[in-house]
């Protein structure tokens, strides 16, 4: 179909087309089609796509004349910030990433794996407190008994993780339990309960515990990559009418301790991280709902050998 045409339906119109062509078209398509329009979705140009592909752009582009000539639909617009998607390749993408993860975690599952000789980027999700649980004892387990394993560590918001795990751009996530996501398998990691962290020397450190009038005496860092809204001790203290004085909010874990061993403040702490630091700790004086956290991996990969296998050395690395 011309250009002209595109240019020339009706959002409506157009909208019951997109979903014809997404229906009867998806399936009669080269699955090579499928891995050149998820280039270019991901990387927002021909030529890095062509990269990621190891292809010559030229033929990223026919590949892209193709998909355009058995979708009728431009897919991608070329604007200043790269190739812009389409409402169209934004209704189907989801289904192209998830049959292409589909089949490579078939392909994955017929192969054996053998963590000696195994090339492999492991992409995790996890916030900088997983991370400095994890990662110290997970690569010094890997330059052991899997040293071709690289890791990737960052942060994929929690409304996001299930797209990127179903897609194959995320292996593990590791955050609290997503009771939504049932596409996705998910295994307990830890059961972590709070404690009140002050520095060694603190005016209240030789007393044997923290009355509930003293904790709220203090000043606090409070720790949340949210830039408002309460953090779990303030919801439990608001249940009790009373309410704490925040005078730090930092994004990090790893900083938090630092600031609490220079000043009066004190920081309320999951207690697998406050062992690590010269303070003194004390058990809260309220209620407050433990931290469970989960190792999060989607359906289509629970049979893949080397997602087994790292499975099981994450399950004991946090046994431990």
């Amino acid at each position: 179909m011309a250009g002209g045409e595109w240019r020339g339906q009706k959002d409506g119109d157009r909208e019951t087309g997109d979903q014809q062509v997404a229906g009867t078209q998806l399936q009669q398509m080269d699955m090579n089609l499928f891995l050149v329009m998820d280039a270019i979705y991901r990387q927002g140009n021909l030529t890095r796509a062509a990269e990621q592909l190891h292809i010559t752009q030229p033929a990223v582009s026919n590949a892209l004349a193709r998909l355009r000539r058995s979708l009728a639909d431009p897919l991608f617009i070329r604007t200043p910030s790269g190739m812009s998607p389409t409402p169209l390749t934004e209704s189907i993408i989801p289904q192209v990433q998830q049959a292409l993860a589909l089949l490579d975690g078939s392909l994955s599952a017929q192969s054996s794996f053998d963590p000696a000789t195994a090339r492999k980027t492991l992409r995790l999700s996890m916030n900088d407190m997983a991370e400095t649980l994890l990662l110290p004892p997970l690569l010094e387990e890997l330059e052991r008994r899997a040293p071709g394993i690289s890791v990737e560590s960052f942060y994929v918001p929690r409304d996001q993780l299930a797209r990127e795990l179903a897609t194959n751009t995320l292996d593990f996530g590791l955050d609290i339990p997503l009771a939504t996501a049932t596409q996705l398998h998910q295994q307990r990691l830890l059961n972590d309960r709070y404690l009140c962290m002050l520095r060694q020397d603190h005016p209240l450190a030789t007393e044997e515990r923290l009355s509930l009038d003293q904790y709220l005496a203090l000043g606090h860092v409070h720790v949340s990559s949210r830039r408002t809204g309460p953090g779990v001790a303030d919801i439990a203290l608001n249940k009790l009418g009373r309410r704490r004085a925040i005078k730090l909010r930092v994004q990090h874990y790893r900083v938090a301790p630092l600031v609490v061993m220079r000043t009066d403040l004190a920081l309320t702490v999951p207690a697998s991280l406050a062992g690590q630091y010269p303070v003194r700790l004390f058990e809260l004086p309220f209620q407050i709902p433990q931290m469970d956290w989960h190792l999060l991996w989607h359906r289509n990969q629970h049979k893949d050998p080397a997602n087994q296998w790292v499975r099981r050395l994450l399950l004991e690395l946090f046994s431990r």
